[in-house]
């Protein structure tokens, strides 16, 4: 059985991400298991304001987020183990979009950063709960 974990990672807070990062690589390691990184990005589609947006303003925000994405794995892990990791970048809500992805990828684990809730942070807590609350695979939280 190939064993797969899921790293989530919100790409604001490059100090969480980068001790997410080397825990679920570490992890991985460990287990010989497929790591894959998502991160997410709000839909900003289907409401009032993507008319404030250009016309492919979300396909431009998934290629720079994409590119983003691995430069950060990139600098956490080292090139030699980036090569190896599925970079993924969803659309949508935070924790929901964890939770299809995990489903989709049938990961095993899903690591996840936590830090203390201050008003930056607000989104982080709830959405780390609610993909501890609802996960059918494991959760482990980096703090």
């Amino acid at each position: 059985m190939s064993k797969s974990i899921l790293c989530a990672v919100d790409l604001g807070n490059a100090e969480t991400d980068n001790r997410v990062l080397v825990q679920a690589a570490k992890l991985a390691e460990q287990d010989g298991a497929q790591l894959d990184v998502v991160t997410v990005l709000p839909d900003f589609g289907e409401s009032w304001v993507s008319g404030f947006f250009e016309e492919h303003h979300h396909e431009k925000a998934v290629k720079e987020t994409s590119i983003r994405l691995r430069e950060v794995c990139e600098q956490a892990v080292g090139a030699e183990r980036n090569v190896k990791i599925r970079h993924l970048v969803a659309t949508g809500t935070a924790y929901q979009e964890i939770l299809k992805t995990a489903k989709t990828a049938k990961s095993d684990l899903i690591v996840i950063g936590a830090h203390k809730p201050d008003l930056q942070d607000y989104l982080l807590g709830p959405n780390a709960a609610r993909v501890v609350r609802h996960s059918s695979c494991s959760v482990f939280v980096v703090r």
